[in-house]
């Protein structure tokens, strides 16, 4: 029983005034919304169900929500509300809001809404200060028409699906509008010219706009802003647009205009960026264009004669891209040191390059001359250049030397100089470039040896010396360039023998055309991730090595050589040719001589028998063995047991899936053992080893084992471990594939999943030549892959960042039927740390070929080098083509080939788009997307949530 307490009087009457003062405080600090408001926003609570909205207590003070603006200084009332990124689906909620009657800005963006309730816009026009509404990344495909809403000024439309007519949506009704953005949507209709005069920006890019830019444009005073890139515009550019006399940006960009660059635009003095690339434009750039620009892009367009003397030599130039025209003469004397790109490749530029204008621009970071027709000695001035981080003079007729003056670009990245009629040594300064990551001299006539100490370069990722006249020896240290993926030194004059080569060779080892000699090193078959070996045309002797250590390859070419003895096995995704090497035997030709035919059967006979003895000697050590495992399926150590091998100690096994059938099925014992079992290895990667386990129930699983040598794995431990694994197992989606369980042990881990009865992507395109995959399976295939990237994208569990992907690629596209595609290797993401990597570009950023060029620079992964990979899956869907194909990325032959509309037709996989004209205008459709995933600056790739509502909609 509770005994009673006895207060004095006048001790109750301290702490009422204490409660009443302290009440009366906290009304004063935390809110003093009227209970109009209050009521709304708790209302709002209920609808939305956003956790920190809706904690206990949370309702005395709204003001304090995630999101929430009140008026200050007394938070007298509710001006502004943010539900961005909620993942919210249901709409209901946006009337209510309107009840809030000193709201003035909202914003529901990044959301996956569909509609808009009719009585959003009759609610929302009574707000007398409602001035903001950005509706943008979510799903609406219609809108009533906001003409009611008179008095917004800035409205954000952009990323979402709506159709019909921009004429429609009642944008001409709001006589307030400042800023209109309908950007990456499905509108169609003209340029927009019947809204408010007081306009300022004006963005629909991305849409399917058509017809041309009428010349009412011109009576909009004041627009800062106009985009329109990306839309089916055409005709040429009004001359009215010189009147726009504050504008500041005007993009253009991938429509048909052409017509002749309006020479008005020069008169615009307040005018900063104009970007007209990917148009028809033709004639010559006029004089005085860049007076008062920082950024002009007119690449991939039709347009002829010289450049103008003073287009480069204005003082506020930034960057300047005229690549892909036919520009004709010289490149002008004057360059203005501001500038820090200038980009004049694949013209007919002549001449020698003005070398005193190069000599004090210090800003200059990227400078792109190549595919031109430049002609003499290559400016010794250009190292003077100390920022350049690329500089491309390739497919030029440049001659004389490499200037050693190169040596003091020490943060340069990339330097091409490639099919030119350079001479003379590769200079030893080439070595103090410390950060270079692709070197390419090839297709030139060098001559002496390879300098020893290019070997310094640690950061060299690509080196491509062929078709020189390079002698001599490979130096005996090129083995110490540790992050080389890429080396090409065929058809040179190179001799003696093969030295050990990079550990991390990737994409191709090309020694062709040389005069090696001696047998072929074993080291070259250790190299598991090269995909193409070619040593054909040398002088090498004796057998070929084993070739099981080579999982990755895709081509062998050790044609006509001088090797001898059998040929190994290799298997079937493995183009070998041996011709020209008379004393090599093929299997089939062994496989004729009866006399040694019958000597391998009883070999055969023999190892079948010693096999059989061992396998039971093997099945005794494994079932006392795995008694050593503990914590899997109740099995504990024997302490008895003494001389059995110790395994790796198991530290814990969890099962994820909370299916029943896989909970009953999954047996971690014979997880381990399979793992263990090389007869059950499928095929390994730079992070995992994969195997196939039957368990005792006889259904079969995947296991993935994660290797953990490298430095790049965190050193977490194996709690911090348990917890993220255990957090990818509450991921649900149907083109994910999500661990069921997992098995820690003390060098790593298992992860189990279901077993996908077909193979990867890589298989179904690449490998089965014969069998063509139709356009439907295709378009399910990049849709279903899209789904799983922007669900990883938009997932944030335990509010954390979203979940990328540093290896996407073909090869990691599970198929569970030919519709239906997994995205795997999600668990990279978790347990690796890029910034302790001890590893070449590759193992770090993914597989060669869809690794974004930006990753060159950062390091670091991200949502836009995501959209990138995803980018050269989508066109290896459509071109059939590998993304590395004979050493040259997809993703570079697609864009070098799409600026014509013939030349895209040519791009696509013709077994497929033939088929009927819907194959066609879809593939061609889904090229666009592509094009826009794989865009060279990761800022302009479309978010992978709005790249699906590309596709949903082709």
């Amino acid at each position: 029983m509770m005994k009673k307490i006895h207060v004095p009087p006048e001790t109750g009457k301290f702490m009422f005034r204490l409660s009443f003062i302290f009440l009366s405080c906290c009304h004063v600090c935390f809110s003093e919304l009227s209970p109009d408001q209050t009521n709304t926003m708790i209302e709002l609570s209920s609808f939305l169900n956003i956790p920190d909205w809706n904690r206990p207590g949370s309702e005395m003070n709204p003001c304090s929500w995630n999101g929430v603006l009140c008026s200050r200084p007394d938070n007298g009332s509710v001006i502004s509300l943010s539900v961005s990124g909620f993942d919210l689906s249901n709409s209901s909620f946006l009337p209510v809001v309107c009840n809030l009657q000193t709201l003035e800005s909202l914003d529901v963006s990044n959301n996956s809404l569909r509609l808009i309730p009719d009585g959003f816009v009759t609610n929302c026009e009574r707000l007398l200060g409602f001035k903001h509404l950005n509706l943008s990344s979510n799903n609406f495909s219609s809108s009533p028409s906001f003409r009611g809403l008179s008095k917004l000024k800035v409205l954000d439309f952009s990323y979402n699906v709506l159709s019909g007519s921009i004429r429609d949506y009642g944008f001409d009704g709001m006589v307030q509008l400042r800023s209109l953005n309908l950007s990456f949507n499905s509108l169609t209709g003209s340029v927009p010219i019947n809204l408010t005069k007081s306009l300022e920006k004006l963005e629909v890019s991305d849409n399917h706009l058509s017809g041309t830019i009428p010349e009412g444009i011109g009576h909009y005073p004041e627009l800062t802003l106009i985009d329109l890139s990306d839309n089916h515009l055409i005709g040429s550019i009004p001359s009215s647009l010189g009147n726009l006399s504050t504008l500041e940006s005007l993009i253009l960009s991938n429509n048909n205009f052409g017509g002749p660059v309006p020479e008005s635009l020069s008169s615009i003095q307040t005018l900063r960026r104009f970007a007209a690339n990917r148009n028809k434009f033709t004639g010559v750039i006029p004089s005085g264009i860049t007076k008062n620009l920082a950024n002009l892009d007119l690449s991939f367009n039709h347009l002829n004669g010289s450049i103008p003397g003073d287009l480069l030599s204005q003082l506020k130039l930034v960057s300047v891209d005229l690549s892909s025209n036919q520009l004709v003469g010289r490149i002008p004397q004057s360059i203005s040191s501001s500038l820090v790109r200038l980009r004049l490749g694949s013209n007919k530029l002549t001449g020698h390059v003005p070398s005193a204008a190069f000599e004090s621009l210090q800003n200059l970071t990227y400078l792109e001359l190549d595919n031109n027709r430049l002609s003499g000695h290559i400016p010794s001035a250009f190292g003077n250049l100390v920022s350049l981080n690329l500089l491309n003079l390739a497919m030029n007729e440049f001659t004389g030397i490499i200037p050693p003056s190169f040596g003091n670009l020490t943060r340069l990245q990339v330097l091409q100089l490639q099919q030119n009629k350079l001479t003379g040594e590769i200079p030893d300064t080439i070595t103090l470039l410390i950060n270079l990551l692709i070197l390419n001299f090839s297709w030139n006539s060098l001559s002496g040896s390879i300098p020893s100490s290019l070997s310094q370069l640690k950061k060299l990722s690509n080196m491509n010396l062929q078709g020189n006249h390079l002698t001599g020896t490979i130096p005996e240290n090129i083995g110490d360039l540790e992050n080389l993926i890429e080396l090409q030194l065929g058809q040179n004059r190179l001799s003696g023998r093969i030295p050990v080569m990079p550990p991390k060779l990737q994409i191709s080892l090309n020694l062709s055309y040389n005069m090696f000699e001696g047998p072929i090193p074993t080291s070259l078959f250790e190299l598991i991730n090269l995909e193409v070996l070619d040593l054909s045309n040398n002088k090498l002797s004796g057998e070929i090595p084993f070739s099981g250590s080579l999982i990755s390859l895709t081509q062998l070419i050790l044609s006509n050589n001088q090797l001898s003895g059998d040929m190994p096995r290799f298997s079937r995704n493995v183009f070998v040719n041996i011709s020209g090497n008379p004393g090599i035997k093929s299997i089939n030709e062994n496989e004729s001589q009866s006399g040694k035919s019958k000597l391998v059967m009883v070999v055969i006979f023999v190892v079948l028998g010693v096999l059989a003895l061992m396998a039971g000697i093997t099945t005794v050590i494994v079932l006392k063995l795995s008694r050593r495992f503990k914590g899997i399926n109740n099995m504990q150590v024997d302490p008895d047991e003494e001389g059995s091998t110790v395994l790796p100690e198991v530290i814990h096994g969890k099962l994820l899936t909370s299916n029943a059938i896989h909970r009953s099925n999954i047996n971690f014992a014979k997880t381990v053992e399979a793992a263990a079992n090389p007869e059950n290895a499928l095929h390994q990667t730079m992070f995992w080893s994969y195997y196939r386990v039957v368990m005792p129930s006889g259904s079969s699983y995947f296991i993935k084992r994660l290797n953990t040598r490298d430095r790049l794995f965190q050193q977490a431990s194996s709690e911090q471990l348990e917890q993220e694994l255990e957090m990818l197992g509450k991921l649900h989606h149907t083109n994910v594939m999500v661990p069921l369980a997992y098995v820690l042990y003390s060098e790593g881990c298992l992860l189990i999943y279901d077993f996908p009865h077909m193979r990867t992507l890589y298989d179904v395109l690449h490998n089965h030549t014969s069998d063509v995959v139709d356009w439907t399976s295709r378009y399910s295939i990049a849709v279903g892959i899209a789904q799983g990237i922007s669900y990883l994208h938009g997932s944030k569990p335990s509010g954390r960042d979203p979940i990328l992907l540093p290896d996407l690629s073909s090869k990691k596209i599970m198929l569970k039927s030919l519709t239906e595609p997994l995205v795997g290797d999600i668990e990279l993401f978790k347990v690796i740390d890029p910034s302790k990597s001890n590893s070449s570009l590759s193992a770090v950023a993914g597989t060669i070929g869809y690794i974004p060029p930006e990753y060159a620079y950062t390091m670091r992964v991200t949502m836009a080098g995501n959209v990138y990979s995803f980018g050269v899956i989508l066109l290896e869907l459509l071109t059939g083509r590998q993304a590395v194909s004979e050493g040259r990325e997809l993703a570079k032959w697609v864009q070098s080939h799409s600026s014509q509309q013939e030349q895209c037709n040519n791009i696509l996989d013709l077994r497929v788009s033939k088929t009927s004209s819907v194959a066609t205008r879809q593939m061609l459709r889904a090229l666009s997307v592509a094009l826009a995933c794989i865009n060279i600056s990761p800022g302009a790739r479309p978010k992978m949530k709005t790249v699906l509502k590309m596709l949903t909609r082709l």
